[in-house]
């Protein structure tokens, strides 16, 4: 075999070549950087420690002898074990001599996985040093599964949402109940209360919890791109589809799928969504073929479908396929006993993240916060929290929270941005918090309204 059959690509991957032969380490680090992005080199073994502690190396070739004379493989073994000391997944190549094979089999039993000899041939260098990082990325993409995995049975008993008022309590005793079925789930409620959150405790709760949870903005996507981003396209469906495309159903495979502000999307679309649900297949823009899909919807909006079916702008057969249960998520003016609880979750979070010592606010303030509506509902008072613990050092007061998300009656904007965060919150405070409603008296489209909405916080 020749060294132009080799046909791989260059890696992104870390290689680190340690021997006392100079000419044996350039010859590789030559060869070698055709195919990896970084090759490191040295001489000198008590380097390895340094060199170690700077860089992830994917693997390490690692000579058995450095000093002249020595063939017993003493200081191979130790810098061996210095390397799995300080990361046991590394994965360590040998360089030895013929007659050192036995030395090199013992290290493996040691915690090497590989040796080459010298003289090598390069593909059998190439081969060796490829199969070691194979490896590594084995044992990433292992360490990574069992971190997600004990992240997600932390959670799988608790649905993560701050509060213990009545109100919030009936919503974490529907969703334990109802999250392990496959049912399509509606969740209701005004912007900023946590749907998103209540999406996906019902994930975390449910038997779809080791698969994806997949997250559908509909009203943030164009008309012209929602059937794309959710079921594909093949390449050459359209002018700039220059590849196919998974879209989100198929992301979502075997998981669940959460279509966020489901009001927003126009009757067209509709239409194709509910012959997704009734037949449990998509087809790829562009395509002939259908695709069977296993996925669980849970929709949200804070608009009412209700009065969306009657005005002709939503399907009512689609509102039933999605609505098999509710959920209602309470405003934060309507669950004002977790408002404490909220700001001090909120409190030490930030604090912790920005490394601020701020004293504990007092029960005065505490109980103007609670006064305060929060049109923007726990989104706002999240962001207003975050925003004064970085601006201030010493010490939160309610002005510097309420003040700085929604400036106060008797005070006067001093931008225009100003005036018109301003005039949105008082808006969406007049009509409960109902975006839809409150887009509608100001003249304004609804994805023009969440565009405001995320531009100001609320």
């Amino acid at each position: 075999m020749q060294l132009t059959t080799f046909t791989m690509t260059q890696s992104k991957g870390n290689i680190l070549i340690v021997d006392d032969d100079i000419d044996i380490l350039e010859t590789a680090r030559m060869f070698l950087k055709q195919y990896y992005t970084r090759i490191d080199i040295t001489q000198d073994p008590s380097q390895i420690p340094s060199k170690i502690s700077r860089v992830l190396y994917d693997v390490i070739l690692l000579d058995m002898n450095f000093r002249k004379g020595r063939n017993d493989g003493e200081e191979g073994f130790y810098w061996l074990s210095r390397i799995l000391e300080f990361d046991p997944d590394a994965v360590v190549i040998l360089i030895t001599a013929y007659g050192e094979i036995d030395l090199a089999v013992k290290a493996i039993k040691e915690g090497a996985i590989d040796f080459v000899l010298k003289p090598w041939k390069n593909q059998k260098l190439l081969a060796t040093v490829m199969a070691g990082w194979n490896l590594k990325k084995s044992k990433k993409e292992v360490k990574r599964l069992q971190e997600t995995n004990q992240r997600i049975q932390d959670q799988r008993y608790s649905t993560g949402i701050v509060g213990s008022s009545e109100e919030i309590k009936k919503v974490n005793d529907l969703i334990v109940k109802v999250a392990d079925t496959d049912a399509n789930i509606l969740i209701l409620g005004e912007n900023g209360t946590g749907k998103e959150l209540v999406a996906r405790a019902l994930h975390t709760q449910s038997h779809r919890v080791n698969q994806p949870f997949i997250k559908v903005d509909a009203g943030a996507i164009p008309e012209s791109l929602f059937e794309s981003e959710i079921f594909g396209h093949v390449k050459g469906a359209f002018t700039d589809a220059k590849q196919d495309r998974i879209g989100s159903f198929e992301m979502a495979s075997g998981g669940t799928l959460f279509l966020d502000e489901i009001g927003n999307i126009n009757l067209a679309m509709q239409a194709k969504l509910l012959s997704v649900l009734e037949n449990k297949s998509i087809r790829k823009v562009g395509s002939n073929t259908d695709i069977e899909i296993d996925v669980r919807i849970v929709a949200a909006t804070n608009a009412s479908l209700t009065d969306l079916v009657v005005k002709g702008e939503f399907r009512q057969d689609l509102l039933y396929r999605l609505n098999t249960l509710e959920i209602l998520v309470p405003a934060l003016r309507q669950r004002r006993g977790d408002i404490r609880e909220l700001f001090i979750y909120f409190f030490k979070m930030f604090c912790k993240k920005y490394h601020k010592d701020l004293p504990d606010v007092s029960d005065n303030i505490l109980s103007e916060i609670e006064a305060y509506n929060w049109p923007g509902n726990v989104r706002e008072l999240q962001h207003a929290v975050e925003r004064a613990i970085i601006l201030e050092s010493n010490g939160l007061s309610a002005d510097d929270l309420i003040a700085r998300t929604s400036i106060k009656a008797d005070q006067h904007p001093q931008t225009l941005n100003e005036m018109e965060r301003s005039f949105i919150i008082r808006s969406l405070d007049e009509n409960g918090g109902n975006v839809t409603l409150t887009a509608k008296k100001l003249g304004l489209t609804r994805t023009a309204m969440y565009r405001r909405l995320k531009k100001y916080g609320l």
